[in-house]
């Protein structure tokens, strides 16, 4: 390709969205979104109670139902919901919070997004593409920190496009490292992939490469704001291809999908609705809905004025209100509150509004866990600022105070639970069990190998805990797994890794 226009130029397949089309339409329909948040104006009790039914009954909300929820003033409706988001939680996903690490490995980019430092415009963002040989430092630290789980995170340009991405999933899979205590070795057992949206055969080479979720977030789904936001000579311009980059992933055979917009871009109401609207889509053309679904909120960006006086900027009570709409109306989806959000947004974010995934020990320049870069000290080499900076112990250890139990849990994707058989699993409660399991093996694995004294301290009193529920819950010993996981669980005491159910 003879320049990056060119190849800008090359990126999309128009009928890779045509496809898709309804008579010429998309699925977002910006009138009828207004007309529902409008019409579902002060909602009475009964009809609020009886969408949280549906709910906890483990049932996609419809965007009439999602638009009743979204406008509840009552504070005791309010709070209604936010018990039944947390029973809905406990019921799919059970006391369990999985972490995950974020590496960025390139910050070149074509796209000019006004909120972004990664930006083509932004002069004083620093470039770099990591070699493979600077991936694996990167991941070897990651490991170090006690990480086995990781999404790799790439800006769009042609030197990190899909032969790339695919090259550094390997690379990624293949680095292990010996555990601090010597009992045998650590390793990124699962690697998700953040990355522009590609055309079919592309997809096919990272599903080939062992990709765990393809996550792409459509930013905001009103278009005009969209096309504010995004200028349409680059590729992030067109709006549908975008829209449509989990169907063509779906098609080229990745099953595990996140769909996300960057709440503060435009009013956070519309954006929820885009999100059930894209969730109801993929299920009426794959039969399964997204994996994870994400809400960051839009945090500082290097010589991005937009990202700090945004007219659309999200307030905390706002946030919770958006995780406990999204975690019942699309219930059976993973929430990802990210280290975006400071401490104590996380921490009550997940206590008390559903949320199932964050990162912790997050850095994100290139190559800035190697070097143990501390973000403050690099603003003009990331992409956003970050509220969050503890390390994972310390996150792990607030949060096993709290009660919840840390997963680094990958079983369920290597033993082929994933897209439409989760997907089931998950609306009948039952992965969440096996989940359950798996996060006690993991963190057993954790406390061993990573925790501080105060932190295995604290561990070690919930994962009792967590025994003997698993003794005393009828589905283990029904299904006969209690003697299995006994088993695993006295051989990770005793050195072995990477035993699961």
């Amino acid at each position: 390709m003879s320049s990056v226009k060119d190849w800008t130029a090359s990126v999309i397949k128009q009928a890779e969205i045509d496809k898709y089309l309804d008579g010429g339409k998309d699925f977002i329909d910006e009138e009828q979104i207004f007309a529902d948040i409008e019409k579902y104006k002060n909602p009475d009790k009964q009809q609020v109670r009886d969408i949280l039914q549906k709910s906890l009954d483990i049932k996609i909300l419809t965007p009439a139902e999602t638009a009743t929820l979204l406008n509840v003033e009552d504070p005791e409706l309010l709070h209604e919901m936010q018990e039944a988001a947390l029973e809905v939680k406990k019921k799919v996903y059970d006391n369990r919070i999985v972490f995950f690490a974020p590496l960025y490995l390139s910050n070149l980019c074509v796209n000019s997004c006004k909120y972004c430092g990664f930006r083509a415009e932004n002069k004083d963002e620093v470039r770099h593409v990591l070699t493979m040989d600077e991936v694996r430092d990167e991941v070897a630290a990651v490991i170090d920190e006690g990480h086995k789980r990781m999404i790799a995170v790439y800006g769009e340009h042609p030197k990190n496009g899909a032969d790339y991405i695919a090259d550094s999933i390997s690379t990624i899979y293949s680095v292990k490292r010996t555990t601090p205590t010597g009992n045998g070795f650590n390793n990124i057992r699962r690697v998700n992939v953040n990355a522009a949206p590609m055309e079919i055969a592309d997809m096919k080479k990272l599903w080939r490469a062992g990709i765990g979720t393809f996550q792409v977030f459509q930013e905001t789904y009103h278009r005009e704001r969209y096309a504010e936001l995004h200028p349409a000579n680059t590729v992030k311009g067109n709006y549908r291809w975008r829209l449509y980059a989990m169907h063509r992933a779906m098609e080229a055979g990745v099953d595990d999908v996140a769909i996300g917009a960057l709440f503060g871009l435009y009013d956070w109401k519309f954006d929820v609705m885009g999100l059930v609207h894209h969730a109801w889509d993929l299920e009426k053309h794959f039969g399964i809905g997204p994996h994870t679904v994400s809400f960051p909120r839009m945090q500082p960006a290097p010589g991005s004025f937009l990202s700090e006086h945004s007219p659309y900027i999200v307030s905390d009570e706002a946030m919770k209100r958006v995780v406990s709409v999204l975690r019942l109306a699309i219930p059976y989806s993973g929430l990802i509150v990210t280290a975006r959000e400071n401490p104590e947004l996380k921490r009550d974010l997940i206590n008390h509004y559903g949320c199932t995934q964050t990162d912790a020990s997050s850095k994100l320049g290139i190559g800035a866990y190697a070097k143990k870069l501390k973000q403050e000290e690099n603003p003009d080499k990331v992409q956003f600022m970050l509220g969050d900076q503890r390390s994972l112990d310390e996150v792990i250890r607030e949060l096993a105070h709290d009660g919840m139990i840390t997963s680094f849990c990958t079983a369920g994707y290597r033993c082929g639970r994933t897209g439409d058989k989760i997907m089931n699993l998950l609306e009948k409660g039952v992965e969440g069990k096996f989940c359950k399991l798996n996060a006690v093996l993991t963190f057993r694995e954790y406390l061993n190998d990573y925790a501080s004294p105060e932190t295995r301290e604290i561990g070690e009193k919930l994962i009792a805990q967590e025994l003997q529920e698993i003794e005393n819950m009828p589905f283990f010993t029904d299904k006969k797994l209690l003697p299995t996981f006994r088993s695993y669980y006295d051989r990770i005491a005793r050195g072995e890794r990477d035993l699961y159910m």
